[in-house]
């Protein structure tokens, strides 16, 4: 690479006015008119747009500046040749703007690390803070300052061969973006045309729809005619028949009222009967009671006590059992019953006999095997 001063730098600057920087010294950063002459065209080329040195001059000098961007850039650049009020503008605007790179260089105590950090900022998306931070910071000096103005001026050549193949490329994409312009048109066009094809089919379709459904509505009016017709015939026709089912079920139904009546009857007798018994049993229990509570009397007047004997009671109706139970009690008996295996298990049968000193057997309330089975147990034991 050329040793030349950086051609941006001769535009600006005049050659007289060019000359070494001061050897940076200490950890003072270095500021924007301290800085070599050939840099002040890229700092304030790249680190700051037009539009904000346009805004930063009108405020400095106090009205609006009139001058094209040329002669813009050419002022400032000029100015910062010396500590100037645009000047100490542009430092604090800058130091404003790339803050963060400011303070990512702040801890670099090297030239080496300066260089090292300045090779890997190129690489990112802040060029204009990277520029800043390294061209201020102490430790770069002349022959560093060197390259990176030649870094920079290669990197403008760069932007802007970049930039004309942007423009070459936006032109092509805005070629294409009218042909497809062009082609969405023509399609929209024919969508046009087809939604109204098939805006007209669907109304045709739903006048077909409509005069179906209107046909479809009078066949099921002749349906539900012929219908209603035929079940009156059907109606008429089996009227005889169905009259000759509910006359066979009538009858049926009044012989099983009959047979019920005789049933029921029979079920009155025997409460009748039952009803009868017990009212003798009550009045036996009354004698009794009468003979305990009665003045003293011959021994063959006075019923037998029966002195904590278990009686037991096998069968027998539902209404007896608690007369012959207050009966037995009443007499100083103990009162057990077994109903001779309709209810209580015929396994007990023979406990409960064992358990008894006299039992009552209603031959004609009780089962079979019952019966035979008390009778074989009293004739063995002996048991009244």
């Amino acid at each position: 690479m050329s040793d030349a001063p950086h051609p941006a730098a001769q535009a600006c600057c005049p050659p007289a006015l060019i000359c070494p920087p001061a050897t940076a010294a200490g950890s003072r950063r270095r500021r924007l008119w301290e800085l070599s002459p050939r840099a002040h065209c890229p700092v304030v080329g790249v680190c700051l747009s037009l539009a904000a040195l346009r805004r930063l001059a009108g405020k400095t000098f106090g009205g609006e500046v009139l001058a094209d961007d040329y002669a813009l850039h050419s002022g400032a650049v000029q100015d910062c040749l010396q500590r100037s009020p645009l000047a100490e503008a542009l430092q604090r605007e800058l130091d404003r703007r790339h803050a963060l790179a400011l303070r990512r260089v702040a801890a670099l105590k090297t030239t080496d690390a300066l260089r090292a950090w300045w090779q890997d900022a190129q690489q990112g998306d802040d060029l204009a803070g990277a520029l800043w931070a390294t061209l201020t910071h102490a430790r770069c000096d002349e022959a560093f300052e060197e390259q990176v103005l030649h870094d920079i001026h290669l990197r403008q050549h760069q932007l802007g061969e970049r930039q004309g193949e942007e423009r070459r490329r936006l032109a092509q994409l805005q070629q294409a973006q009218a042909a497809l312009a062009a082609e969405l048109a023509q399609l929209q066009q024919r969508s046009a045309r087809a939604a109204a094809e098939q805006a007209r089919k669907i109304e045709q379709l739903q006048g077909e729809l409509l005069s179906r459904r209107a046909e479809l509505i009078g066949r099921d009016t002749v349906i539900a005619s012929v219908w209603d017709q035929l079940r009156q015939h059907e109606d008429a026709g089996s009227a005889r028949d169905r009259r000759a089912e509910l006359t066979e079920a009538l009858e049926r139904q009044l012989g099983r009222n009959r047979v019920l009546e005789r049933e029921l009857a029979q079920a009155r007798a025997a409460l009748e009967a039952e009803r009868r018994r017990a009212a003798t049993a009550e009045e036996a229990l009354a004698r009794a009671a009468a003979v305990r509570t009665a003045p003293a009397q011959p021994a063959d007047e006075v019923a037998p006590a029966l002195g904590e004997r278990a009686v037991l009671c096998v069968g027998g109706r539902v209404a007896s059992v608690p007369v012959y139970r207050r009966l037995v009690e009443r007499l100083g008996g103990r009162f057990l019953h077994h109903d001779g295996g309709e209810h209580d298990h015929p396994g007990l049968l023979d406990h409960t006999l064992a358990s008894a000193d006299l039992v009552i057997c209603q031959t004609g309330c009780i089962s079979h095997d019952a019966y035979w089975r008390v009778k074989d147990h009293c004739k063995r034991t002996g048991k009244r």
